[in-house]
């Protein structure tokens, strides 16, 4: 059953034309994806949808028995409540009800009154009403979805008295996240829901999205988030929505395929049409009135033919590279012991590790857990608390700042790169521009006008123009639309410098990290592989061991253990049946010397000499018999 309808909406700003007739449709219980490069209008259908914005035309249907709810990409959480007042608020409708049950319990307690029965029986008939809308809607358990959600998005319990107000920004948008997958609507907006969070709450959020009942939109750049949760994609590009059933990694095949067959379409079409003209040339250029009949008939059905509009190709970054004119020397960078903290709070103790050059390393851990901070000690602007910390020779640090505070808002885009770059020419400055898609008048915008993604965008060229041999990347692809996000990791990948990344972007992990460091308060685990590796080994510390083992070793050298180690396996196998059969075996004559024994307890077995000699032979063959047998069983285990 359809939810939620959108047919042909438009929307434009002056001149530019935003949304062309799109028109989309949601089932109950679908969960989609849309994605589209910065600037497409994707936040701005969301917000026609919600009614935050007014279409210039088209038409919205959304079902009237089903709640929306919408998570803002950029929103302001004003409050002076607590945390926990915050969320529970969630719940006024139970909290009153509550209140209202105390209020009858109350009367119900009052000494019965034979004359005013009446009232009584209401009160008591509300009161049995309204406890079953309260447990109904979950009155005995929302307090308790509370918690698990709370938690669930990184709050732990002492944070729940902090009040709204003294939060950072992405704290508030957790706790505004929070109150929407409480209120539970039928239908889930998302614009961007895994910014502020780190690996662990998207995972969690993954796993509580896959099982959520309503229908659910999401606007997000995270491939791997995507991939998890949705089951069909909306691409939104030049204001025009193409539908693909699957997740991302099947939108992006189904894309590709889809644009080859339009194109290979549209080149015979044009081959056609040639082929046609050239007839149509040839017929007129024999001047004769049955051959200019033939080229007019032709000409009229070729004008007939509906035209195959050439594919749009999706603009993207191409030609990002990080150079390093500079070779820094094999050892980039030497940690040992450092430690760092805080009044309130240690973030590391004892780190130590080492950093070769041309690795391809990416740090990960908890928010607040200091890895931003350890980069600022690598630049010089944070003192450890105790400590070494040592570049090598010749290393040159690029920093790109997830924060963009590097950025001078009243700047325009040209100036902004050429103050810190003057030795470029005006034509190599406007080529290095266009690479990150500034053309034309944008260069003259103010760094204050442009969108979170475009000042990564600066902030990228600045990087890429630095030629430094060891850059520290602090979120890259935060704000960044796919295709830039894939066109760093190419440029990563080309790279043949050192490289530090911090980063939640799971996909962009599995690209390019060789290795990753989790941070942690006593130092840091190294995991030698991608992040699929470190999840791997992390839910499975055994898996990778025969491939670590085998490093280094020929195949004849594995085939030999392997061979030796099955050998090993089949011998232990054989002593683990020798052990279970003698096991058995003392098991079952230890019984009988049991049964024996019990047997001369009886007054007509120890009364009489005879009988009681037997047994007791037979208690000493077996005893003898047992010593046997636990000595063979010492002798194998």
């Amino acid at each position: 059953m359809i939810v939620l309808s959108c047919k042909n909406i438009s929307k434009a700003y002056g001149i530019e034309v935003i949304l062309r007739s799109v028109s989309i449709s949601i089932e109950e219980g679908e969960r989609v994806g849309l994605v589209g490069p910065n600037g497409a209008g994707k936040s701005t259908l969301l917000k026609i949808i919600t009614k935050q914005l007014d279409p210039d035309d088209g038409e919205i249907f959304i079902d009237k028995n089903k709640k929306i709810g919408y998570l803002a990409q950029h929103l302001s959480l004003e409050s002076s409540s607590s945390i926990y007042e915050e969320v529970l608020s969630v719940f006024q409708d139970l909290l009153d009800l509550e209140t209202k049950l105390r209020e009858l319990e109350i009367e119900m307690n009052r000494p019965y009154d034979p004359s005013n029965s009446e009232y009584h029986d209401k009160i008591i008939k509300e009161y049995a009403v309204l406890s079953e809308v309260f447990v109904n809607r979950g009155g005995y358990t929302f307090k308790a979805n509370i918690s698990r959600v709370l938690q669930g998005l990184g709050f732990i319990e002492k944070d729940y008295e902090k009040p709204i107000n003294i939060l950072s920004g992405g704290q508030k948008t957790r706790i505004a996240l929070c109150k929407l997958l409480l209120s539970n609507p039928d239908i889930l907006l998302l614009d961007e829901p895994t910014n502020h969070l780190d690996l662990e709450t998207i995972e969690w959020l993954e796993e509580y999205l896959k099982s959520y009942k309503g229908s659910i939109i999401v606007v997000s750049h995270d491939r791997f988030f995507l991939d998890s949760i949705t089951t069909k994609t909306f691409d939104l590009n030049n204001g025009i929505v193409d539908t693909y059933n699957g997740n991302y990694s099947d939108y992006v095949e189904l894309k590709k395929k889809a644009y080859e067959e339009k194109l290979k379409a549209y080149t015979l079409q044009q081959q056609e049409i040639k082929r046609q003209e050239e007839i149509i040339e040839r017929y007129r250029s024999f001047n004769r009135e049955k051959s200019i009949r033939a080229a007019e008939s032709r000409q009229k059905a070729l004008d007939k033919i509906e035209r195959i509009d050439a594919p749009i190709k999706d603009k993207k970054i191409t030609k990002m590279q990080f150079q390093t004119p500079i070779k820094s020397g094999n050892d980039v960078l030497h940690i040992e012991g450092l430690s760092k903290g805080f009044s309130d709070k240690t973030l590391f103790n004892n780190l130590d590790l080492d950093i070769k050059r041309g690795e391809r390393v990416a740090l990960i851990g908890e928010n607040g857990r200091g890895k931003t901070t350890l980069f600022k000690i690598l630049m010089g602007k944070v003192s450890p608390d105790k400590g070494v910390c040592a570049l090598g020779k010749n290393a040159y640090i690029g920093y790109y700042d997830q924060e963009q505070s590097n950025l001078d808002n009243d700047k325009t885009v040209l100036d902004e790169i050429w103050d810190d770059f003057p030795n470029l020419t005006a034509t190599e400055l406007r080529n290095s521009l266009a690479i990150f898609l500034f053309t034309g008048d944008e260069v003259f915008k103010k760094i204050s006008s442009l969108s979170g993604g475009e000042k990564c965008k600066i902030n990228l060229l600045k990087l890429m123009l630095s030629k430094s041999n060891f850059l520290l990347l602090d979120e890259p692809t935060n704000h960044l639309d796919i295709m830039s996000r894939e066109a760093l990791e190419d440029a990563i990948l080309g790279y043949d410098g050192t490289i530090i990344t911090i980063s939640h972007d799971r996909y962009f992990l599995n690209k390019i990290a060789e290795k990753i460091y989790e941070l942690n308060e006593n130092g840091v685990k190294t995991y030698l592989g991608n992040y699929n590796y470190y999840v791997e080994k992390k839910n499975n510390p055994l898996r990778f061991e025969e491939l670590l083992e085998n490093e280094g070793k020929t195949k004849t050298q594995i085939q030999y253990e392997k061979k030796k180690k099955r050998e090993e396996e089949k011998i232990q196998k054989q002593k683990q049946l020798q052990v279970k059969n003698l096991e058995e075996e003392i098991s079952n004559i230890e019984k009988q010397v049991d049964e024996l024994t019990n047997l001369l307890c009886l007054e007509e077995v120890y009364s009489n000499p005879k009988k009681s000699e037997e047994i007791n032979k037979q208690i000493n063959d077996y005893q003898s018999k047992l010593e046997e047998l636990y000595s063979s069983w010492e002798e194998i285990i």
